[in-house]
């Protein structure tokens, strides 16, 4: 779990949630962006703004409507990366409970969060927590089936490395801020796994189109956000892409969010589907891993590029 925080000393840190309950009335200058990378939070959204698509995914069952469903979910991964589900399986409860038990971690004192640190990723989280995870797992192997299939795969395909992927849960606390014309949560980012599934408790997420435009995602009860990510739109030869987005601020509200983050396993090189490879496609990525990607950004600023665009450039490179 991890939340915004301020340096003050080699040693020591002013969280963001303590800023917060300190009542500040204005952004510290650490966390001020250059003016072309602000929000722009007054402006208007056009007229003419898509409605974001929602899938339910009740009636993959139905083998009269699957096919439905799966070119809903074959147009929002072909136009935008990106789309939210209902009546996808988990119980409200699994979801009210994880949000819950976030926001009393992030209510602890400092010095009780730090008595819960561990190096260690696959410590034990609490019940609640744990229980929301295995759910969502269970959603993202029925997601992966369909948008594969929606790719024109077997649903099945590469079904032994994705039960055997990675799964990060990444669970943030946006606090209110005085200015949030002035700074972000999160700056603009893709995920490099497959895709992300998350939960958020209000607004705060937007995704970009592809003109170019931020869309602001609404909070629908019930609902699971679903976004592709780089592993993705390598697996799809480009097909699909992996959807970039942002986290922006409140001024009045504390935003949380449960980010579940699937790939396959840390060391898997993952490439292009053959089936995908044509002449009217060629091979347009190098294979990459979650652990080169994991080099990438211990060498690399987020701010200065993706590693899905180091792909691109080296796939032009060596299969021209």
């Amino acid at each position: 779990m991890a939340e915004n925080k301020e340096t003050t000393s080699a040693n020591s840190f002013t969280s963001a949630m303590t800023l917060s309950q300190m009542g500040i009335n204005s952004v510290p200058e650490r966390y001020i962006l250059p003016i072309p990378q602000r929000p722009n939070l007054n402006e208007k959204p056009p007229c003419s703004t898509k409605a974001l698509p929602v899938i339910d995914l009740s009636s993959l069952g139905n083998p009269f409507l699957r096919s439905r469903v799966i070119e809903e979910v074959h147009v929002a991964c072909k136009e935008l990366g990106f789309f939210q589900v209902i009546n996808h399986g988990i119980p409200i409860s699994f979801t009210n409970e994880a949000l819950d038990v976030a926001a009393e971690f992030f209510d602890m004192p400092n010095e009780t969060k730090m008595c819960l640190a561990s190096s260690d990723v696959r410590e034990p989280v609490r019940t609640k927590m744990g229980n929301y995870a295995k759910a969502v797992h269970e959603l993202h192997k029925k997601l992966m089936e369909v948008v594969f299939e929606s790719l024109g795969l077997r649903p099945d395909y590469l079904q032994e490395d994705i039960e055997h992927g990675s799964q990060v849960m990444a669970v943030n606390c946006y606090p209110a801020c005085p200015e949030p014309n002035l700074a972000l949560g999160l700056p603009p980012h893709s995920d490099y796994g497959s895709i992300t599934i998350l939960l958020q408790n209000h607004q705060g997420l937007e995704i970009m189109d592809g003109n170019g435009k931020w869309q602001s995602v609404p909070v629908i009860k019930e609902a699971l956000i679903v976004q592709l990510g780089d592993q993705m739109e390598v697996l799809s030869n480009g097909r699909y892409k992996s959807v970039v987005h942002r986290a922006i601020l409140n001024s009045v509200k504390k935003r949380l969010s449960i980010a579940s983050l699937h790939s396959l396993a840390i060391d898997k090189k993952v490439i292009p589907a053959p089936e995908l490879v044509d002449k009217q496609h060629p091979l347009s990525y190098k294979e990459g891993s979650f652990g080169d990607f994991l080099h990438f950004l211990s060498d690399n600023d987020i701010l200065e590029g993706r590693y899905i665009d180091t792909l691109k450039k080296n796939a032009e490179i060596e299969f021209m």
